[in-house]
């Protein structure tokens, strides 16, 4: 019986220390997301750029962006380049990722 106490004393460790853990790989599999909706609204905005699909490559991009749950915060056209920033609340945090399509830089 006076291990009982112990016990729920070392599971309770246990699950305490493991939370941040939690917590920081939810944070980190939040943040990969938010990466590749900026990914695939560059590259969506990309192909219009080039005329490869209709519409205006920001709105493109901006449509994508919101179909993975993010929003265009900027985009700029240079060129055959488009460079998309999104954003989106991460546990409460305002974050931003950057992606750039185009062709190879020289």
């Amino acid at each position: 019986m006076a291990g009982a106490p112990l016990a729920v004393a070392a599971i309770g460790v246990v699950v305490l220390s493991g939370l941040p853990v939690v917590a920081a790989s939810g944070a980190l599999t939040a943040s990969q997301r938010l990466a590749a909706a900026a990914d695939a609204a560059a590259l969506a905005g990309g192909d219009a750029l080039l005329g490869w699909t209709a519409g205006d490559p920001c709105a493109v991009a901006a449509h994508v962006a919101e179909a993975n749950d993010a929003a265009i915060s900027a985009c700029r056209i240079h060129d055959l380049d488009i460079v998309v920033t999104v954003s989106a609340t991460l546990l409460g945090t305002a974050v931003e990722r950057t992606a750039r399509a185009g062709p190879p830089p020289p």
